[in-house]
């Protein structure tokens, strides 16, 4: 239904301040295009002399305006500015378009170059363009021989090139619904885990054994592993050993995206341990750095870059598992990083504290309460405090010695 509302009666500012408190709930939508609104707006304007009313009387007319039209304040700002200079006027707008240089037919023999050469890059598509009219004398690419590098993958945007083109596909990046992506929070508690590999190097076409290396990420204390193969089947045992190892319980195994460990054998494994399985999120390099500084601090400055064969894996996980872990997380102290900050909010981590892993984790409020069944403080003093620091460096640095000479490899060679 139109209503058709007349107005001509209104001449005065007081009478449409009454008509405005009376209709404070209607609103109005009575004009069709915009033509008619300026027409009635300057209407309006001309027929209260806009021009020399007062600042109130202004408002009022203002706001009438306001409501018959549906204009905001600032809409209503610039059609008074254009009533003032003489220029509320509608006018159309002619939208400026660029002429089409590029027809469908040179759109076709861009689909058919790309086809015949499967897509090539848009500078050898110019190329070829190029030598399809001037070397062999085709007068139908006389038009497209000289479209821009950056027009050419414009034109391959278009609905027509699409559907007449080869399709191909990028490789796919495998997609695992494995673990989450995110870095570990460990909010102070121990028991959230860095894992990497550390392959030990080839010799020829033989691979060398690889580490396992495990840091927790509050306390940095260490376990250390070694396996002949990174495979599901050589895995599951030593991830086993090693989460075996820590005195405290795990509640967090972190990774990166290596199939080694995002898989479902693990996967089960850590499950059946009541352990969170978490991954590092993409192009966050740091969300695993703690065990990969660790991986060149400690597992390369022992091991060394020289290659070791894999069968050696068990003599070197007796090792591990009797006097180097045991010298890691007890008489190796390790910088713990506080972060300052400055007055322009810069970030900078200072290292002015160093303590053991076994230190760290004594430090921890309640640190008993995390401690597996079975394992005291008690238990884990007497080992710290069998030999001092330098005494079990000196007998771990003659096993490790054993070790070398039993593997058949002098470090020193390399």
């Amino acid at each position: 239904m139109n209503i058709t509302m007349i107005d001509s009666r209104l001449s005065n500012s007081n009478q449409l301040e009454t008509f405005l408190t009376g209709s404070k709930e209607i609103s109005f939508a009575s004009l069709n295009s915009k033509k008619e609104k300026y027409n009635w707006i300057r209407e309006i304007l001309v027929r209260f002399d806009f021009r020399s009313l007062k600042k109130k009387e202004r408002g009022i007319v203002r706001g009438y305006v306001k409501k018959i039209s549906g204009y905001s304040d600032s809409q209503m700002t610039r059609l008074i500015k254009q009533y003032f200079k003489g220029k509320l006027i509608w006018r159309t707008y002619n939208r400026n378009i660029f002429p089409t240089k590029y027809t469908p037919h040179d759109i076709a023999l861009l689909n058919l170059t790309d086809n015949a050469h499967s897509c090539l890059n848009a500078w050898s598509t110019k190329k070829i363009l190029m030598r399809e009219y001037k070397e062999f004398k085709k007068q139908d690419y006389e038009n497209i021989k000289d479209i821009s590098v950056a027009h050419i993958y414009n034109l391959r945007e278009t609905r027509q090139y699409k559907s007449h083109a080869l399709t191909f596909t990028k490789t796919q990046a495998v997609k695992r619904n494995i673990g989450e992506r995110r870095k570990p929070s460990p909010n102070g508690c121990p028991g959230y885990i860095r894992v990497d590999t550390v392959h030990q190097g080839d010799l020829e076409d033989k691979k060398g054994v690889y580490h396992i290396n495990s840091v927790d990420e509050v306390t940095q204390w260490e376990n250390a592993a070694a396996v002949e193969k990174i495979s599901e089947a050589y895995l599951e045992p030593i991830l086993k050993i090693i989460i075996e190892q820590y005195p405290f319980t795990i509640f967090e195994f972190h990774a990166d995206n290596g199939s080694e460990y995002i898989n479902k054998v693990v996967v089960a494994l850590l499950n059946k341990l009541l352990i969170k399985l978490t991954k590092s999120r993409s192009r966050k390099c740091n969300d695993n750095a703690l065990v990969e500084s660790k991986n060149g601090s400690v597992i390369r400055k022992h091991m060394g870059y020289f290659y070791i064969n894999q069968k050696s894996a068990p003599v070197i996980n007796d090792f591990y598992m009797k006097y180097f872990n045991p010298y890691l997380n007890f008489h190796r102290p390790c910088g713990f990083a506080r972060i300052t900050t400055d007055k322009k909010g810069k970030q900078k981590k200072v290292y002015d504290l160093y303590q053991t892993p076994y230190e760290a984790f004594k430090g921890i409020t309640g640190a008993s309460n995390f401690l597996k069944s079975g394992i005291s403080l008690e238990k884990l003093d007497t080992i710290s405090k069998e030999y001092s620091d330098n005494e079990f460096a000196e007998i771990m640095e003659k096993e490790k010695q054993k070790l070398f000479r039993k593997i058949k490899v002098n470090p020193v060679d390399f």
